[in-house]
């Protein structure tokens, strides 16, 4: 696993995807803009990050190889690590861009109907990372921004 921050926290990106050129090449890209950026190439590693940090947005690749962090023998993909950010309360504000090699034609429309935000195709152009990132980060609503509030009721 490798971490990295960078940039003025405008906004905290966790890169997830086994390739570290697509890694370092995002990282940069976004760091450069100000973004706070943490990089995993492993999914056990990624669920970890997510659980104890809060992130704005994750880009998420769909294809992994086996990952023996998570003791599983089992091939979990983007599409598991989609669901589970979804049911996970310490992420409900956090949004998902899927990056992925396969053809948009085989995947795509699985992505967005799954709760994705947007959806890239490899390799992603840096003008049209930025794009998108940028718009999703703005299609946030104002609670997102906001820590969540437990209200207690004090009976008399």
């Amino acid at each position: 696993m490798t971490l990295a921050t960078g940039g003025a926290a405008s906004a905290k990106i966790l890169v997830l995807d086994d390739n570290p050129i697509i890694q370092r090449t995002m990282y940069f890209a976004l760091r450069d803009q100000g973004y706070a950026v943490l990089l995993s190439g492993e999914i056990g590693a990624a669920l970890k990050i997510i659980r104890e940090q809060p992130l704005d947005l994750i880009l998420l690749d769909l294809n992994f190889t086996l990952d023996a962090a998570v003791g599983s023998t089992s091939m979990r993909d983007g599409f598991w690590v989609l669901d589970w950010v979804q049911r996970l309360d310490e992420a409900k504000h956090t949004r998902v861009i899927i990056i992925s090699g396969d053809p948009p034609e085989k995947s795509k429309a699985h992505a967005m109907a799954s709760g994705a935000a947007a959806y890239l195709h490899k390799p992603v152009d840096k003008s049209e990372l930025l794009a998108t990132v940028s718009m999703v980060l703005a299609q946030r609503g104002p609670e997102a921004a906001l820590p969540s509030v437990v209200r207690l009721r004090v009976s008399a």
